[in-house]
């Protein structure tokens, strides 16, 4: 690593993270639902990856296991140069400080029984030595950085719109002054004409704060707004991660490039020209995913290695990872947006010629 290259200030390595599922009346376990099945990736400090995927990939589960919300399977969580991955959760509160979340509904992520003094208040109230003067200053200047009147301090989180009540978690997430914060689709809930004022909030912040998020998020416009790099998953699995405009140029993954065929372009002109490419089948279950590639049973480019052997989850051009067959043994790429669909080949019609670079 060179000198003035950013550290990573959080290391994944392998994390899964499974649920198990119990039948009968002896609550037998009969299976488990893999919802994160062995992921790797490092955040890097000061930046902000975006982890995406439609819903229920695993995001949100993993950004909870990255902070041990959850009791993982197995792997290794790095923050900050210390493992958290099998720490007790008892001895985490000491580690606390450090990493906070954002959560997806504010509404329901605060207490409607605390006005916002003692909602902010409360990472204080268990983590410091602070007098109530203290506390109470520290409050007022928390509301101050993310736009909220000191003088809202006694009201409750019902008296309060949706992306007020998000600044009030924001607030809460930065009380101990934490280095790295996931982010949990914490636009989801809100409003358009609020969404981007509330990343723009994030992104202020960031840069008075120093701060490193994991931007959670199915809103790829978005992604491409906030974030540094892009991961992308599918079924428990990262598939792809890249520089942002690098993904967003010319993304390698067919999963990726479908993902991206559907993000609104509003130049008309342009929408016009574009090919949408629309994935056939469902999305299988996580408690039986396909043998080989997860992706194999909706994928345009599917070849017969895909259905048998598990694809490896490599970096195959400098900074860029991605788990694909087409890059096993070279380098090419594939535009998919070419390939026939299932059902003009089901047809017998003619097929557009696959266009490989």
């Amino acid at each position: 690593m060179l000198d003035d290259a950013p550290a990573p200030l959080v290391s994944i390595r392998d994390l899964k993270m499974h649920f198990p599922i119990h039948s009968g009346l002896l609550r037998r376990r009969v299976g488990e639902v893999k919802a994160v099945d062995g992921v790797s990736f490092d955040v890097m400090e000061g930046e902000t990856l975006g982890l995406v995927g439609e819903s229920g990939c695993g995001k949100s589960t993993c950004g909870r296991a990255i902070l041990r919300l959850y009791d993982i399977t197995s792997g290794t969580i790095t923050i900050d140069e210390r493992e958290i991955g099998q720490t007790s959760q008892s001895a985490l509160r000491t580690m606390r400080p450090i990493m906070q979340m954002v959560f997806q509904d504010p509404q329901a992520s605060l207490n409607p029984r605390m006005n916002v003094e003692a909602i902010i208040r409360e990472p204080l109230d268990e983590h410091t030595t602070l007098t109530a003067a203290e506390k109470r200053e520290k409050v007022g200047e928390l509301m101050d950085a993310v736009g909220l009147n000191r003088r809202f301090a006694k009201r409750y989180p019902q008296s309060f719109s949706g992306g007020q009540r998000q600044r009030i978690g924001i607030a809460r997430a930065l009380a101990l002054n934490p280095k790295f914060i996931v982010c949990d689709e914490p636009i989801a809930a809100l409003d358009v004409s609020v969404q981007a004022q509330v990343v723009n909030l994030l992104e202020d912040l960031q840069e008075q704060f120093g701060l490193t998020y994991l931007f959670i998020s199915h809103d790829l416009s978005m992604v491409r707004h906030i974030a540094t790099r892009v991961a992308v998953m599918y079924l428990g699995k990262i598939v792809e991660l890249a520089p942002r405009e690098a993904i967003y140029a010319d993304a390698l993954h067919p999963y990726t490039q479908s993902l991206l065929s559907a993000v609104p372009e509003p130049d008309p002109a342009l929408a016009s020209t574009r090919q949408r490419v629309i994935l056939q089948g469902d999305v299988p279950s996580p408690s039986n995913p396909p043998e080989g590639c997860n992706f194999c049973t909706r994928c345009p480019a599917v070849m017969d290695i895909c259905r048998t052997v598990e694809p490896e989850y490599r970096e195959v051009r400098p900074g860029r990872f991605t788990a694909c067959h087409l890059y096993t043994n070279s380098d090419a790429t594939v535009d998919i947006t070419a390939l026939p669909d299932r059902a003009t080949a089901a047809r017998g019609e003619t097929q557009p010629t696959r266009r490989t670079t």
